[in-house]
């Protein structure tokens, strides 16, 4: 967390990778099924919680513009995704006894 502001999540690392794809917000918003303006304010609080912006507007000629990922950018999704793998792992026993816990019938009831 960054203030109020929340720097930086799953949802967030999704679209940012949904952006580095498809090369604008719009596309990525679609991609995510996110509402143009949710994803447009993700970005916003991205790009003003880390020192370098994450994502950039790209000015285009014929086709329009878009968005495209900076070298932070890129480097925010793979160590997120490494923290995500690391922690996967150091809870992979315990995701295994509560697994053993769980119902087998939908819904959870007996």
């Amino acid at each position: 967390m960054t203030g109020d502001l929340i720097a930086l999540g799953p949802g967030k690392v999704d679209l940012l990778e949904s952006i580095g794809r498809e090369g604008s917000i719009s596309q990525a918003a679609r991609e995510r099924h996110l509402s143009y303006r949710r994803a447009w304010n993700m970005v916003d609080t991205m790009n003003q919680c880390f020192k370098e912006p994450l994502v950039v507007s790209i000015t285009g000629g014929k086709g329009g513009g878009g968005a495209q990922l900076t070298d932070a950018g890129e480097k925010i999704i793979q160590l997120y995704r490494k923290m995500e793998k690391k922690a996967e792992d150091a809870t992979q026993t315990e995701g295994k006894a509560l697994q053993k816990l769980l119902s087998t019938t939908r819904g959870g009831g007996k």
